[in-house]
């Protein structure tokens, strides 16, 4: 048992608290949860137990009795993945724009976790339970590789090297605007956000320092096709600081605007790191997306 106490800030007053909750508790757990504590007086306002619909004010002392519920066995599941190379240690996937990395409180199918299970016998246990393999994540509209640990020796090696930033990784965007400089670095720090708990932003305030290094591939009259390589891996980085940059990825319902775009435009094209059992280095790179093609015929988007 867990028990968290806030203070309900201006950005927040007249919330219902229910989802007041469900932001301050971040990916804890679910609103359907939260509500079913708050039901069972797990939840009071400044003392006194509430209803889900009571609208909190700034100032309110929230105080939550966390009860986390017994995680569930996660269900393998027979979904299609496009894996770009296998071998005792490791997997390497091509992650489709749409699927969740792992399962969380309230979501437990569909996920590259649920498929993983079903196509391997093993995958590493470091992690929480609901992440068995998993060393590192892309959002859930994010394409591209990502690189699973099928043991755990090949997950500490894999992980400290996440750590350290030395995995190479390589993304392309199609971002809002005409990008004025062919090539840069933004280094921001990110945190969360005051005003929104799911969201990060630029911030001096409790952050963390974050660098992503952009190179111009194409100007469009509206719009800029970029390479970006992140040197850092902080959560929403690259979106982030592009829209910081004020140009914001097309589709980015967060942190921009959706536009007319039919997705995030934004790929994982390629991963570089250090082969766990091999000690020499490997990298694994993918096709764009079919919504990239129509903007990138003839341009020479392979190097480095």
């Amino acid at each position: 048992m867990e028990t968290f106490s806030f203070i309900v800030d201006k950005e927040n007053n007249n919330q219902r608290l229910d989802v007041y909750l469900s932001r301050a508790l971040l990916q804890k757990t679910s609103r359907t949860f939260i509500q079913q504590l708050i039901l069972k007086n797990k939840v009071k306002i400044n003392g006194s137990a509430s209803k889900p619909h009571k609208k909190v004010k700034e100032g309110d002392r929230v105080w939550v009795e966390f009860v986390p519920p017994e995680p569930q066995k996660i269900k393998a599941e027979k979904i299609s993945l496009e894996i770009l190379y296998e071998d005792k240690d490791i997997l390497v996937v091509n992650k489709p724009m749409g699927m969740v990395v792992h399962p969380a409180i309230g979501n437990y199918s569909g996920t590259l976790v649920n498929a993983l299970l079903h196509h391997c016998k093993e995958l590493s246990d470091l992690n929480h339970p609901l992440r068995p393999g998993i060393v590192h994540r892309l959002d859930k509209d994010t394409s591209g590789v990502m690189v699973v640990a099928k043991n755990n020796p090949s997950h500490i090696a894999l992980a400290k090297q996440f750590q350290e930033h030395s995995i190479q990784r390589k993304y392309v965007a199609l971002v809002s605007g005409r990008v004025e400089f062919d090539e840069g670095m933004i280094d921001m720090p990110l945190g969360r956000s005051v005003r929104d708990r799911e969201k990060m932003m630029v911030t001096f305030n409790k952050s963390r320092e974050a660098q992503t290094v952009y190179k111009v591939i194409k100007r469009f009259s509206d719009m800029t096709l970029l390479e970006i390589f992140p040197q850092t891996g902080r959560t929403h980085q690259i979106r982030v600081h592009l829209a910081y940059l004020g140009h914001p990825v097309l589709g980015d319902e967060k942190y921009g605007d959706k536009g007319s775009f039919s997705r995030l435009a934004l790929h994982a094209q390629g991963l570089g790191f250090i082969h766990p059992s091999k000690n020499k280095f490997v990298e694994f790179k993918t096709e764009l997306p079919q919504e990239f093609r129509q903007f990138t015929k003839g341009i020479d988007i392979s190097r480095k």
